[in-house]
């Protein structure tokens, strides 16, 4: 693929959860497609292998920041440090997050509660805050989230997770109203049933091989990054119909 096909180049793309799974293969993507990514997850080795495979791919190399998301301060340095160096930035993938194991309501560890919700809600309002006005520096921001199904169908024993993604997606749609008269524009994507270690933990007598890689996901987080038209998130963009109608 040359320059002048890739529809991202020159764009800085920030991705949390990069070092495997959805977040691995959104990375990926938007570095092919031209993309600087810059690659967070609590993993060094991960992010490096990463590394690795970007390189591979295009010739480049990816920024990599090793970083816990529940820890908010870590994210506002991030925020300055991507202001100091590149002054913007054109997209934002957010898909780390945590299961948190499967329980009752009622006996769900304290100490495990406060973790899911700081790294699938309180971090979703911490990178919004440090990094709103890198999107509005750049031409055109776009910020993606990735959501679940159990958002919108709560399930016995997916308190934890069901709760901290409904709280995702509804402060996800609050702030896309809030700046619909910039340029910077939301998606809330559901990648539904995909091959992921999150998935396996949830589902361990499932058969991985009857779900779709995450590799799949790609394309589409390169579509909506690219995307001019994109409007306000009011439902979430399924990947399930995206390949239906690919197909």
């Amino acid at each position: 693929m040359s320059k002048a096909d890739k529809p991202l180049a020159g764009r800085i793309a920030l991705v949390t959860g990069a070092s495997r799974g959805i977040g691995r293969a959104a990375a990926l993507a938007l570095a092919e497609a031209g993309a600087h990514v810059v690659a967070t997850a609590r993993t060094q080795g991960g992010l490096e292998e990463l590394d690795d495979a970007i390189r591979a791919a295009t010739g480049e190399r990816a920024t990599l920041v090793p970083l816990d998301l529940a820890n908010g301060d870590g994210i506002d340095q991030l925020g300055l440090a991507l202001h100091q160096r590149f002054g913007k930035l054109d997209i934002l993938v957010h898909s780390a997050a945590m299961l948190g194991g499967l329980w009752p309501v009622s006996h769900m560890d304290p100490k495990q509660w406060d973790r899911v919700v700081a790294l699938n809600l309180t971090a979703v309002y911490r990178l919004i805050r440090s990094f709103e006005p890198l999107l509005k520096a750049a031409d055109g921001g776009r910020a993606i989230f990735l959501t679940s199904g159990r958002a919108v169908r709560p399930k016995a024993f997916w308190g934890a997770y069901a709760a901290t993604k409904a709280g995702m997606d509804a402060l996800v749609r609050c702030w896309a109203d809030e700046i619909e008269h910039t340029q910077v524009r939301a998606a809330i994507l559901d990648p539904n049933q995909m091959r992921t270690k999150m998935r396996a933990e949830a589902y361990p007598g499932e058969d991985p091989e009857t779900l779709p890689d995450p590799a799949e996901i790609g394309p589409l987080v390169v579509e909506l990054a690219a995307r001019a038209d994109l409007g306000l998130p009011h439902q979430a963009v399924s990947f399930k119909d995206w390949k239906a109608a690919r197909s």
